[in-house]
């Protein structure tokens, strides 16, 4: 474990590299649907189904190649790999800036989801530095990076994307860059030599990793959860500025502003209310409370009708969020430390995985019930299935906590084992 001083520095190095990099993820989101409409001369419905493509393209690759990522960071420390994932999706944005079709830019996507370990090695080097007590805490802040990013990010492509649709991928280029330089100059390594592992290509797999999970009853058991919780969200995250652009006649500031909030509301739930609720109410109660918000905020973004409601519904939606860093912290606290990359590269692949079925899932539902060739006029539909989705979800977590607490009961009640001389 690093020195207090150490320790600190590391936080909040880490933290910095995740903030820029989430700024940047940020920047291009609200310009997105403008630039398809740009270059496939689509209607909002066609853009939307397009851009669940794209999310594919990331997400494929990714899915493949998280794993090995996770592996190698298990080997050769979280930093090099940390600096490969950041230049990869600073080349990305650069495609995006200059491409001349939308065939172009599936070629960046598919580089950036071969690279794009960040956030999977950033869990891993937070685990690394955190005492067992302070990881669920210490997650939190990836989830206040996504919020402060979400801040800064949108609002900044909104009004850099009404200046020129290409100029929020450069500034997004710039700051990948910058990070990736953070990086190399002043964040240190986390992994301890005497924690590391050699590198295999059996648990460096998609499945391979999920296989290996095996060993971790609880692990794998929330992982299926965790796999309908990520795949309802793109609901949310892959339609918001379809949706939001389609039924309330939001443009690129509007969506940028609205995502802004959104940020606001992350920051509050993960940097603050977080380090009171899971003390307070524990890792499963924590868990519970939030899957429920989620459900809750979701089916409520599908009955909203005009836009102070969207505003007004994202505050339930964001309060959900109590639920990943304990639920992430329940997992890594059931794993050695040797193994935190592993696990990070498995929940990784499972939202990877997730990623490759619900962006076209959940766009291409948005397209069959909108614009003219509506089968039937339900903007909202992706919501209604994401919030079923995550009431599935909720009751397969109280169904394992409570046959959990049963089997613990059990084993209290056994009587202790006599020895005989």
């Amino acid at each position: 474990m690093q020195s207090p001083a150490v320790y600190k520095r590391s936080l909040t190095l880490i933290f910095i590299t995740l903030l820029v990099d989430v700024i940047g993820i940020g920047i291009i989101i609200p310009i997105i649907p403008k630039l398809l409409k740009t270059l496939g001369n689509y209607t909002i419905s066609e853009a939307a189904a397009m851009g669940g493509w794209m999310v594919v393209a990331f997400a494929l690759p990714q899915f493949i190649f998280s794993p090995i990522m996770g592996g190698l960071s298990d080997k050769y420390g979280r930093r090099p790999v940390l600096i490969i994932a950041l230049l990869g999706l600073g080349i990305d944005f650069i495609v995006h800036a200059l491409a001349p079709s939308i065939a172009i830019l599936f070629v960046g996507r598919i580089l950036a989801g071969i690279c794009g370990a960040s956030f999977t090695t950033a869990s891993s080097y937070i685990a690394d530095i955190s005492s067992p007590e302070k990881r669920a805490q210490n997650f939190g802040l990836i989830g206040v990076a996504f919020g402060l990013g979400f801040i800064l990010g949108p609002i900044i492509g909104g009004i850099a994307g009404d200046w020129h649709v290409r100029a929020p991928f450069w500034i997004a280029a710039g700051l990948s860059f910058a990070n990736a330089l953070l990086c190399l100059l002043m964040l240190p390594e986390s992994l301890d030599k005497s924690n590391r592992r050699e590198f295999s290509w059996k648990r460096a797999n998609p499945i391979g990793t999920l296989f290996q999970l095996k060993q971790y009853p609880l692990v794998l058991k929330l992982m299926v959860p965790l796999f309908l919780l990520y795949l309802a969200s793109h609901a949310v995250q892959s339609n918001w500025p379809y949706y939001t652009a389609y039924k309330f006649k939001w443009d690129a500031k509007m969506i940028g502003l609205s995502l802004g909030v959104v940020g606001v509301m992350v920051s509050i739930v993960q940097g603050g209310l977080i380090r009171v609720i899971v003390p307070k109410l524990g890792n499963e109660r924590s868990i519970q409370l939030g899957f429920f918000l989620y459900f809750a905020g979701m089916l409520l973004f599908a009955l909203a009708n005009t836009t102070w409601m969207m505003y007004a519904f994202t505050t339930v939606y964001c309060l959900g969020g109590i639920a990943g860093p304990a639920l992430q912290s329940e997992m890594s606290l059931a794993v050695p430390a040797n193994a935190q990359g592993e696990l990070s590269g498995g929940m990784t692949s499972i939202m990877s995985l997730t990623s490759i079925f619900g962006p076209p899932m959940m766009n291409n539902l948005f397209k069959v019930c909108s614009g003219e060739k509506a089968i039937i006029e339900l903007p909202g539909a992706p919501m209604l299935l994401g919030a079923f989705l995550i009431l599935i979800s909720f009751i397969i977590v109280a169904f394992i906590y409570s046959k959990l607490r049963k089997e613990r009961k059990l084993n209290d009640n056994k009587p202790p084992i006599e020895f005989t001389q």
